[in-house]
């Protein structure tokens, strides 16, 4: 993310439940997959469960990157 979207996203912490959420799971899954990606081989089940983690990750960003938008919306910001 850009250095402005994690400023806002500090900034609407306190006040947005989903985001707040999102950002933990976010994070979560960021720590799982980093234990993963450490391995040098993987199982079946392994790998499966590393794109499974790389899609939630990447719908909650796209989420976060949505409420973001919606935010600057309201404010008239770009």
């Amino acid at each position: 993310m850009e250095k402005r979207d994690e400023e806002l996203i500090q900034k609407l912490l306190p006040e947005n439940e989903e985001l707040r959420q999102l950002l933990e799971s976010h994070r979560r899954f960021e720590s799982q997959l980093e234990e993963l990606n450490k391995r040098l081989h993987l199982t079946e089940s392994e790998t499966l469960e590393r794109k499974r983690l790389q899609k939630l990750k990447l719908a909650g960003r796209d989420r976060m990157e949505q409420i973001l938008r919606d935010y600057r919306k309201k404010r008239g910001l770009s």
